[in-house]
């Protein structure tokens, strides 16, 4: 792929003559610059994001082992795992699609990580020595993190401290931590008011305030604003970006639909600062 456009410009230049071969050096250029991922792919592959399967291999199975791990450890922050965190992690399983082995696999990694002695400092020194680079894997992880201390309706202070602690340690601040929770929110109930859309059930009047808040935006931001967030985030949960810098195949689908409420968030947004001009 890679000497494409030198063959392409030998061979104009040899048959057509000079700017012929010039010519077709820029086209095969751009043609094989679309087909290699463009200046995102090519600024991945030359800071080592996903350039080897062995590289990939190894990011997707510490990438299951950090969410999983933290997981646990998060929801025996408060002194127990309530059954509505348990029922979030089964539903988290069956949303992923996780293989069998990968299921086995996750139910040992919760469990580890909701131990009373588990210190979860290596993994997040091994994370980001790994993931480090990644903005979109990070914030993959606190997304499910979030979701997952929040799945039975509140966020605790032992859950908050911990989320806080790890935040930090991926290179979040604090201001950066709570615009995270608050899109994971709007993100969640805007999935809910999409859902009940598709079944039948009228959505909650709340719709345009969570779509805001899934955007990570304000009712008050401009246009330009609003766009910029949108365009930052579907790049971010980009499934194809995700799966080249390590996501496990099992989370891509996860990632898919996020990227579809992100989507119809910014569309629902569009559609009513359209309406009332």
């Amino acid at each position: 792929m890679r000497y494409i456009k030198f063959i392409v410009a030998i061979l104009g230049f040899y048959y057509y003559g000079f700017w012929t071969g010039i010519f077709g050096f820029f086209i095969a250029f751009f043609i094989t610059w679309k087909l290699t991922g463009g200046l995102e792919g090519y600024i991945a592959r030359k800071i080592g994001l996903g350039n080897t399967r062995a590289q990939r291999a190894t990011r997707q199975a510490l990438f299951l082992k950090t969410v999983f791990t933290l997981m646990g450890k998060l929801s025996k922050a408060d002194g127990r795992v309530s059954e509505k965190e348990i029922a979030h992690v089964e539903a988290f399983f069956v949303q992923l699609g996780l293989t069998a082995e990968h299921r086995k696999e996750a139910i040992q990694l919760f469990k580890l990580g909701s131990g009373n002695h588990y210190d979860i400092e290596p993994l997040l020194e091994e994370f980001n020595h790994e993931c480090g680079k990644s903005t979109a894997l990070k914030q993959m992880l606190m997304n499910y993190l979030i979701g997952a201390a929040i799945a039975d309706g509140n966020l605790h202070h032992a859950e908050m401290k911990l989320l806080s602690h790890i935040s930090q340690a991926l290179g979040y601040n604090e201001a950066e931590l709570q615009q995270l929770i608050a899109m994971t929110r709007g993100q969640d109930h805007f999935s809910q008011d999409q859902y009940q859309q598709h079944t039948g059930y009228a959505p909650s009047k709340n719709s345009l305030s969570s779509a805001y808040q899934a955007l990570g935006v304000k009712e008050k931001d401009s246009n330009a604003e609003i766009k910029k967030a949108y365009r930052r985030l579907i790049r971010e949960f980009h499934p194809d970006k995700l799966m080249g810098q390590g996501l496990p195949e099992d989370m891509v689908k996860k990632a898919t639909e996020r990227s579809q409420e992100i989507q119809a968030a910014y569309d629902l947004i569009k559609k009513h600062r359209k309406a009332n001009k």
